[in-house]
């Protein structure tokens, strides 16, 4: 199968790009790098020793992805691209809403065009909302969420089930995925955020290589064992594969399908702060803030679903997070800008 992957050269978008290649499907990449780097295509095609299409286009852009349709025969779309912090969402509504809405519909439509059957949407354990009891169950109605990217994700969601009553032929699997971290294990691709990191395992990563001085812990004293927030870590490559059983999931059904893809253990940020320190004998200098608005005190997945009807569950584990992270991180001080 030849698979469209928009936003393919993010984080999560390129490790499902190399386990995607590596499980014989071919792979194109549609990317305006606002959040990335070119030079992760010339890592994947390193790793894999195979050929990517890439494309440098902004996916709200209908004539270039139109292009894309027209110039290669592509069986299903994952849909990675979109902006994703949740405090600039709070701050820039506006512009979450225009970018990760008109990526979705842009898709839609020049797939309905090009008669592309097979959607494949990142989501989020962000739509179950604040309402939910945990873990969360693919069963529980979406909640309210708390900032603009989570209802970007909502609203996406109902915009892909919509489209999928209106075409019978239309499959749609939504993903919903808990905290990803870790890096590929060779370290040649891994979490390369621009500016100051939005996500726990990041910021670790660069205080312990020396681009930042110390880690700030947002709020000790959450209703937790040790008082912060825990959350559901997941190996990017479990995640990866995650994708690639989606894409031949989709090959074989129609209508609506929604997974989650989580260990089922959480982890407290102290305790992700200690095992990086274990696994990787690098000391994290830390100290306490308050808490960030919008920060739940915990979640996990409950992904027995995903084992049933995907044959997939995460194998790697919290060691191996820290060491591949660690091995990223070490070997690319300042990320693929060199």
């Amino acid at each position: 199968m030849t698979v469209l992957l928009a936003g393919g050269a993010g984080y999560i978008g390129s490790h499902t790009a190399v386990q995607l290649l590596m499980s014989g499907h071919d792979v194109v990449i549609a990317d305006d790098y606002s959040n990335s780097c070119p030079e992760v295509i010339n890592r994947i095609e390193e790793i894999t020793g195979k050929q990517v299409r890439a494309y440098e286009t902004d996916v709200k852009d209908k004539v270039k992805v139109q292009q894309i349709f027209a110039e290669n025969k592509i069986d299903c779309v994952i849909h990675f691209a979109g902006l994703k912090a949740v405090g600039e969402s709070v701050q820039q509504p506006l512009k979450y809403y225009r970018n990760n809405i008109d990526t979705t519909l842009t898709l839609l439509e020049c797939m309905q065009e090009a008669g592309v059957k097979q959607f494949v949407f990142s989501s989020s354990a962000t739509v179950y909302g604040e309402e939910n009891a945990i873990p969360y169950i693919e069963t529980m109605k979406r909640g309210s969420c708390s900032n603009p990217y989570g209802w970007t994700k909502v609203m996406m969601e109902e915009i892909l089930e919509g489209a999928a009553k209106a075409d019978p032929e239309l499959t749609v699997v939504l993903l919903r995925y808990f905290n990803p971290i870790g890096a590929h294990e060779s370290g040649r691709i891994g979490e390369d955020p621009q500016g100051i990191p939005n996500n726990l395992m990041p910021y670790i990563a660069q205080v312990a290589v020396g681009r930042r001085d110390h880690l700030t812990i947002f709020g000790n004293d959450y209703p937790t064992p040790d008082g912060t927030c825990r959350r559901d870590y997941i190996h990017v490559m479990d995640l990866a594969d995650g994708h690639v059983k989606a894409v031949e999931y989709a090959a074989q059904h129609k209508g609506v399908e929604v997974f989650n893809l989580g260990t089922g253990t959480p982890y407290s940020v102290l305790e992700i702060v200690h095992a990086f320190e274990n696994a990787t004998g690098v000391a994290i200098k830390h100290e306490f803030g308050a808490r960030r608005a919008g920060d739940l005190p915990e979640f996990w997945a409950n992904a027995d679903k995903a084992a049933k009807a995907l044959g997939w569950k995460a194998e790697r584990d919290l060691t191996a997070m820290c060491r591949d992270t660690w091995r990223w991180q070490s070997g690319n001080p300042e990320g693929y800008r060199k």
